[in-house]
C-alpha cells in the first residue's frame, strides 16, 4: 500500500493525527506495519540518505513555523499609530499652529517619553525571546541506512524510524512501533500531569482525540521511563503542537468574502459590500478599536469622543465669536479643544504598564507586550482540570514512614528538585500521630534535624534509602560543582520516582554517586523494569566493599528490600 499522493498545500488544511502526506487513514487508526508500509520505510534499515535528503527537500525542516525576528521599524510604529497616541499628536500639531510653544512642548514630551517607553520594553523583550529560541539546538537519535546516528531534530523526516528512551525529547509525531514499559510526560500538550502509559500494539478509532492515542507519542512530550522505537509521521506544523502553534498564529482571520449567488457570479453590490466592510475592519485595527484588550479599545475608543467633542467645543467658542478670525479667538477655541483631552492619561497607563512588566520580570516573567499585563489583571476566576496546567505537575515526599523507628517529615519545600531546599524533622511515631497535629503547631515543637549524619546511627534508614535510591530509574543533579551554590537543579524520570530520589538525596544517597564515579560503593549488575503484571521493578546491585549481591525491590505500593 503506497502512501496517497495527495498533499496538503497549507497546515492549515491539516487533519489532526494525520502526516504530512496524509496516509489512507490516521496511523493511530493502523497497524504499524501498515504506516511503515505507506510511509515506503523499512523498521530495521530505516531511511537511505539519498531518500531522507528528498524527503527534507519535499516535505521541509521539522520545524515551527516563526514569526519573522525582531522588527524595530514595526515595533516602532505600532507604538505611533493607535488613536490615542493619533490624538494626542493632533493636539500637539494644533498647538504648535497657534504659536503655544510651552503647552505643545509638553505635549511633545509625553508623545515621546509614551513611545520611548513602550518600543524599548517591546523591543527588549522580543529580543530576550529570540534569543531564548536560539539556544540549541536539540537533537535525537534516528536510524538512517541501518545505522543509529544523532542528528539535528530539525532534520527529521516523515519516515524516519527514531529510537526512544527514558529523558529524551520526542522529535516529532511518532507512531510506536515497539516499547518496553514506556511512558511519556504529555502535560504541554494534553494538561494530564500523570505520565502516559504507551501500548504501540493498539489501534483506535479515527476520531479518537490526541489524548487517548495511546499508541502514538508526540513533538515536544518527554519519555519519562521505559524505551521504544517508532515511525515519524508527522513534522513541523503538521505536529500536533504544530497545529496548536499555527491556531496562536494565524490572526484573526475576519475576511470580508464576496457573496455569490448560485452560479459563482457576483453584483457589483456585492463587491462594494465586500469592499466597505474590508475598509471598516482595516481602519477599526488601525486605530486599535477592534483588536488590543479590552481596555486598551475603550481607551481608543474614549480619546476619539473626545477628539469629536474637542472639535464641537472649538466650533462653539467661534460661534459664540461670531467666527471672528482675529488670532485671540482662535487660540481660545484651540486651546479649550485640548484643553478636554486628558493628555497625561496614555502615559501614566504606559508607565504604570511598565512598572509591572518589571515585577513579573523579577519573578523570571518576560512580558513581550504590555497589554498582556492588562489582560492578567482582568482575570477574575480561573477554571482549570487539569493538576499540571496551571501547577508544577511535580511530587515531593512529605513524609515517610519506618517501622521500628519513625516518621521523617518535610516542611517549607518551594524548589522540589533542589534536596537542600526545606527541613526534615523526625518522630518517633506513625504518620496518622503526626497528622493529628496541624503543621503550624508541629513546626513550633518541633526541631529540624541534619539528615547527612542520620543514617549512620539508623540502619533501617540505611536500607529503606538503598532502596529508594538504586531501584530507582530517575536521575538528579545539579548544574553546578559545589552542591550549596545555587546552580538549578534538574531531573530526568517519572514524578514519582524524582519525588523518591530527591528525598533520599537529602540523605546524601544520591544513586548517580552511590553507584558511578571512581568513589562508588555500589555496581549495578541487572535491571528488572517495572512490570504491570506483577506491579514490581528489581535491580542487582554488587557492595564493592563487601562484594556481597543485593536484590533491590519497589513494589506499586511498598518499599522493601531483599537481602
Amino acid at each position: 500500500m503506497k502512501a496517497t499522493e495527495k498533499t496538503v498545500d497549507s497546515f492549515q488544511e491539516h487533519i489532526s493525527g494525520q502526516s504530512n502526506k496524509p496516509l489512507s487513514r490516521p496511523p493511530h487508526s493502523l497497524e504499524a506495519i501498515q504506516v511503515l508500509e505507506e510511509l515506503n520505510v523499512d523498521a530495521i534499515k530505516g531511511l537511505g540518505p539519498d531518500d531522507a535528503a528528498r524527503r527534507l527537500a519535499e516535505l521541509g525542516r521539522n520545524e515551527l513555523r516563526q514569526q519573522k525576528g525582531v522588527q524595530p521599524l514595526k515595533i516602532f510604529l505600532e507604538q505611533i499609530f493607535n488613536a490615542m497616541t493619533l490624538v494626542l499628536l493632533l493636539a500637539l500639531g494644533a498647538s504648535f499652529g497657534i504659536q503655544a510653544w510651552i503647552e505643545g512642548g509638553i505635549l511633545g514630551g509625553i508623545i515621546v517619553l509614551n513611545i520611548f517607553i513602550g518600543f524599548f520594553q517591546t523591543l527588549q523583550a522580543e529580543k530576550t525571546i529570540n534569543s531564548l529560541k536560539n539556544l540549541g539546538k536539540p537533537t535525537c537519535k534516528v536510524v538512517r541506512d541501518g545505522k543509529t546516528i544523532e542528528i539535528q531534530t530539525a532534520d527529521v523526516v516523515p519516515g524516519d524510524i527514531i529510537d526512544l528512551n527514558t529523558g529524551d525529547s520526542v522529535p516529532a509525531d511518532i507512531r510506536l512501533i515497539e516499547a518496553v514499559n514506556l511512558e511519556a510526560d504529555e502535560a504541554l500538550l494534553t494538561g494530564e500531569s500523570a505520565p502516559v502509559s504507551k501500548m504501540p500494539n493498539s489501534v483506535f478509532d479515527e476520531d479518537t482525540g490526541p489524548g487517548d492515542r495511546l499508541n502514538v507519542v508526540y513533538s515536544s512530550t518527554v519519555i519519562t521511563k521505559g524505551r521504544g522505537r517508532g515511525v515519524v509521521f508527522a513534522t513541523g506544523m503538521f505536529t500536533e503542537i504544530g497545529l496548536i502553534a499555527g491556531a496562536l498564529n494565524g490572526g484573526s482571520g475576519n475576511k470580508s468574502r464576496v457573496k455569490r449567488n448560485e452560479h459563482g457570479s457576483a453584483s457589483v453590490l456585492a463587491y462594494l459590500a465586500a469592499g466597505f466592510m474590508a475598509a471598516k475592519s482595516w481602519i477599526g485595527e488601525f486605530l486599535g478599536l477592534t483588536i488590543g484588550t479590552p481596555l486598551q479599545r475603550k481607551l481608543s475608543q474614549l480619546f476619539l469622543w473626545l477628539f469629536l467633542f474637542a472639535i464641537i467645543c472649538a466650533i462653539v467658542v467661534l460661534g459664540v465669536n461670531k467666527f471672528d478670525s482675529r488670532k485671540d479667538v482662535i487660540i481660545y477655541a484651540v486651546t479649550t479643544a485640548i484643553g478636554t483631552i486628558p493628555v497625561s492619561l496614555l502615559l501614566v497607563l504606559t508607565v504604570t504598564m511598565a512598572a509591572g512588566t518589571k515585577k513579573m520580570l523579577e519573578r523570571h516573567v518576560i512580558v513581550r507586550n504590555l497589554s498582556s499585563l492588562e489582560a492578567l489583571g482582568g482575570v477574575s476566576n480561573i477554571c482549570s482540570d487539569k493538576t499540571g496546567t496551571i501547577t508544577q505537575g511535580r511530587m515531593v515526599v512529605r513524609k515517610a514512614w519506618l517501622p521500628g523507628c519513625g516518621t521523617y517529615s518535610v516542611y517549607t519545600t518551594n524548589d522540589v528538585y533542589n534536596p537542600f531546599a526545606g527541613e526534615v524533622e523526625f518522630a518517633a511515631g506513625q504518620p496518622k500521630d503526626i497528622d493529628s497535629v496541624s503543621e503550624k503547631e508541629h513546626n513550633l515543637r518541633a526541631e529540624p534535624i541534619d539528615t547527612h549524619p542520620e543514617p549512620a546511627t539508623k540502619p533501617a534508614l540505611q536500607w529503606f534509602l538503598n532502596v529508594a535510591s538504586l531501584a530507582n530509574l530517575a536521575t538528579l543533579k545539579q548544574n553546578a560543582e559545589d552542591p550549596t551554590s545555587s546552580g538549578e537543579w534538574t531531573a530526568s524520570g517519572a514524578p514519582t520516582e524524582i519525588a523518591i530520589e530527591v528525598f533520599a538525596s537529602r540523605f546524601g544517597w544520591n544513586r548517580v554517586q552511590l553507584s558511578q564515579g571512581s568513589e562508588a560503593s555500589w555496581k549495578e549488575i541487572a535491571e528488572f523494569p517495572f512490570d504491570s503484571d506483577v506491579k514490581k521493578m528489581s535491580v542487582i546491585f554488587k557492595n564493592v566493599a563487601s562484594e556481597e549481591m543485593h536484590i533491590f525491590t519497589k513494589l506499586h505500593r511498598l518499599i522493601n528490600a531483599y537481602l
